[in-house]
């Protein structure tokens, strides 16, 4: 077993997108920080509703998937298929933009907290323009199991391991299933705490703590930043005295051309402008 270390620490920063939501985004961030095949990582967390209660209008996608984690609160999706769909608390939307797709992500609460994640990843130029489709699931169809030194382990995509079984997630829960093949975990550790999860060689990785402090390798992952592993085929995670609360992301990389404007993310600039196009003029998501 090799294990994975700490390779780079991006320091989340805050900006807003929608009609005002603010948030904290560390992948994605610049062009630079891109890690493939995840494109942005962005998590939203206040009780404050002046922060969230605009939520995200109607706006456009294009060649890639967007997978939004909901820990409190309640949004609503529509999209231009008709397509309603409700994400409470603990539960995950998967969303393939695929050719096209026109939705709205927004509050069904005016007070509380609103916390969570949304991360895009890349598709291959192959997928980029299959039709859209989603999947909504609720928190009771992720898998959870309680830590032996305390804690939990939740699987929402691939698969983890538990005193000597396999858990799968509702999502790529067969192996490499998805091109991209994705792993996604959340995990919460008691003070001192420690696990190992076994992560695919050659997969990209990442852990960003969104509560107490993380060691990786002796080095410390602090709150609100993502950590970028090293190659390896698994990670060793320790907790600070105060726990730590983070999710572990890997795929497989694409090693393609990345070339995005705003929402939608293609190959080439021609297909860039060919995207830019059908949505002004109504054939995005036709």
């Amino acid at each position: 077993m090799t294990i994975r270390e700490l390779q780079q620490v991006i320091p989340s920063v805050a900006t807003s997108d929608g009609a005002g939501v603010k948030l904290r985004r560390s992948i994605g961030a610049t062009p630079g920080l891109r890690l493939d095949p995840f494109l942005m990582l962005d998590e939203f967390g206040t009780e404050n509703p002046d922060d969230y209660i605009a939520g995200f209008p109607p706006h456009p996608h294009r060649g890639f998937e967007t997978v939004t984690y909901m820990l409190d609160g309640h949004m609503r999706h529509e999209d231009h298929l008709g397509n309603v769909g409700e994400l409470k608390s603990g539960g995950v939307q998967w969303m393939t933009a695929g050719r096209g797709v026109i939705h709205s992500e927004m509050p069904q609460q005016e007070s509380g907290r609103m916390r969570g994640f949304q991360l895009w990843i890349n598709l291959p130029a192959r997928e980029k323009m299959k039709p859209a489709g989603y999947r909504d699931i609720p928190a009771q169809e992720i898998p959870s199991v309680a830590l032996a030194a305390g804690g939990y382990l939740k699987v929402i995509a691939g698969r983890a391991q538990h005193d000597g079984r396999e858990i799968a997630g509702p999502i790529n829960g067969t192996p490499e299933a998805m091109a991209t093949d994705p792993l996604y975990l959340d995990i919460g550790l008691a003070a001192g705490a420690t696990i190992t999860q076994p992560v695919p060689a050659g997969h990209n990785a990442l852990i960003y703590v969104y509560e107490g402090q993380a060691q990786v390798g002796g080095r410390a992952l602090p709150r609100y930043a993502t950590g970028v592993l090293a190659d390896g085929d698994a990670v060793t995670v320790g907790a600070g005295d105060e726990g730590a609360r983070f999710v572990l992301i890997a795929g497989r990389p694409l090693r393609e051309p990345v070339v995005q404007y705003g929402p939608f993310v293609m190959n080439t600039r021609d297909e860039i402008e060919q995207a830019i196009d059908d949505y002004r003029n109504g054939r995005l998501a036709a």
